[in-house]
């Protein structure tokens, strides 16, 4: 038993020894005497069922000090020691009550003639009342005190105990605290270098779609520039033959040589070339300025159809057919999307770290079985949109090696990579997940090992977000957005099919989503290939 709850049971029977059975022996006493001496018979009745009472609570609070009563507050449990003066001579407390209890009872009980001041019951309980239970009370009370003093210096060791055992706590708990000081800033400092490192590789991707997007215009207008040089030196010859008024004969030479009617129809043709040439480099640049979306607000109204149009926009180049290769093959199953309530920045991020996975995912499977893809039956990449209710649904499908069902219930732990060591941090699915888990969404994996994988984005139209995301890029919060804008915004309409261009700027058909619910059901109609 704790040594302080005794304390307090010692210090109880203390109290109720010294103060309740003695009060209670004292009162049947005077009480048995009043009543004995009554001459009115209603205050002889109302005396009688007093002491009826006080009898009846002396034994119970007698009871409850052997064996313990709630209600009277009375712990139970005594000493040994106590027990001894209760049951053994020469004090024998237990027998003394009890033969006390029994004569008042036994007064109690005698005819209304038998009743006077010289009833022998009567003078052996005033006698006992006085003298041998104050005797008995008294020294189990003695031993009680001597009890407490007992524990009180027991509980006075302990504390001392205790504190100098805090003392010594408190200074463990300072070096250990110092210790995981040290290790939390050695966990920040890794954390900042593997995201850091994650924030590189989705910035090597964007960089490498991007140069190879801005190196065929400019090549295309670096080897017009030689055209145009020509074509301009040819014309201010001719013009300076106007100003110096040279012959119709010497001009008209000049026009045969220098080809003036090829030059007048060819150089407009190649001026509208470059133009759309630096067009295009211009919508480049517009989305990397727009690269971070640093002036716009944390959330917006977005068209997550644009957001999935200007990542593949940025991975288009790894789509295209080299070699043996076919190329990847993208189909759009887009249906009439509402605008959606969300950070445009992580979202894109999301679509850009989702594509990059099947992308990577297909190209290995490519190298490793090249037999599997042909240009009859090429590597896909599946995108399907579509409402449900109060969300929107993005599914990213691809027929790739698919993901066996152990690795499945791991992709989003932090960490977790399957690439070689190198070229994977393992925290991209873990913030996609973070991410869409602010946005009040839910990402989902789902995959068939040998047939395809399916990544199913789940968000709320009307959304918030559920914690801040911190620009320091933190686990909390994500990392860098490795997504763009581009200025031509993805067109819906309300028809059921939806005009729109694809990548290289021809008119295409988008069809809306099918209502198919298995990633692995490829629909070669209708698709579009970013790699023309």
């Amino acid at each position: 038993m704790n040594p302080i709850n005794l304390s307090r049971q010692i210090n109880a029977a203390i109290v109720n020894v010294s103060g309740r059975q003695r009060m209670l022996t004292q009162r049947t006493a005077c009480l048995a005497l009043q009543w004995i001496c009554a001459t009115d018979p209603q205050q002889s009745a109302s005396l009688q069922q007093e002491l009826h009472q006080a009898i009846d609570l002396l034994e119970r609070s007698h009871l409850g000090l052997l064996h313990g009563d709630a209600q009277l507050n009375l712990p139970g449990s005594p000493s040994e020691a106590v027990l001894a003066l209760y049951f053994e001579p020469p004090t024998q407390l237990h027998h003394l009550i009890y033969t006390y209890i029994n004569n008042v009872r036994a007064l109690l009980r005698l005819p209304e003639a038998q009743r006077s001041i010289e009833q022998p019951i009567l003078q052996e309980i005033l006698t006992t009342a006085n003298n041998d239970l104050l005797t008995a009370l008294d020294c189990v009370v003695h031993q009680y005190e001597k009890e407490s003093d007992i524990e009180q210096a027991t509980i006075a060791d302990q504390l001392v105990y205790l504190y100098q055992s805090s003392l010594s706590a408190a200074e463990t708990a300072q070096q250990q605290a110092k210790q995981l000081e040290e290790i939390l800033i050695d966990l920040h400092q890794t954390q900042t270098q593997l995201l850091q490192a994650e924030k590189m590789s989705g910035l090597g991707q964007l960089v490498a779609g991007i140069a190879h997007e801005i190196n065929n215009p400019v090549n295309f207008i670096h080897g017009n520039l030689t055209h145009v040089s020509q074509y301009t030196k040819d014309l201010l010859a001719l013009i300076e033959l106007y100003e110096r008024s040279a012959s119709t004969t010497e001009i008209q030479v000049h026009r045969d040589e220098i080809d003036f009617e090829f030059l007048k129809a060819d150089l407009p043709e190649v001026l509208n070339s470059m133009r759309s040439g630096t067009d295009r480099v211009r919508q480049l640049v517009l989305s990397l300025r727009n690269f971070s979306r640093l002036d716009e607000a944390e959330l917006k109204d977005v068209d997550l159809h644009e957001g999935l149009e200007s990542t593949l926009l940025i991975l288009r180049h790894r789509c295209k057919p080299v070699m043996h290769w076919p190329g990847i093959q993208i189909q759009r199953h887009y249906a009439d999307l509402p605008a959606v309530i969300c950070n445009p920045g992580r979202i894109n991020q999301v679509f850009m770290n989702l594509l990059s996975n099947a992308l990577d995912a297909l190209e290995e499977h490519g190298r490793q079985r090249p037999e599997l893809y042909s240009e009859q039956s090429p590597p896909t990449i599946a995108i399907h949109t579509a409402v449900q209710h109060d969300r929107v649904i993005i599914r990213i499908c691809d027929n790739g090696p698919g993901i066996p069902e152990a690795v499945q219930t791991r992709v989003f732990d932090p960490f977790f990579t399957t690439k070689p060591i190198g070229q994977g941090t393992g925290l991209g699915l873990s913030i996609c997940y973070q991410i869409i888990d602010s946005h009040q969404g839910q990402l989902s994996c789902h995959s068939v090992l040998g047939q395809g994988t399916e990544f199913r984005i789940e968000l709320p139209i009307t959304g918030s977000l559920i914690q801040p995301i911190t620009p320091d890029g933190r686990l909390s919060g994500g990392s860098t957005t490795l997504a763009t804008k581009i200025s031509n915004s993805f067109p819906l309409a309300g028809s059921s099919w939806i005009p729109s261009t694809d990548l290289t700027g021809n008119s295409a058909i988008v069809s809306p989503s099918s209502q198919r619910n298995s990633p692995l059901n490829w629909e070669r109609t209708n698709s579009l290939n970013i790699a023309s």
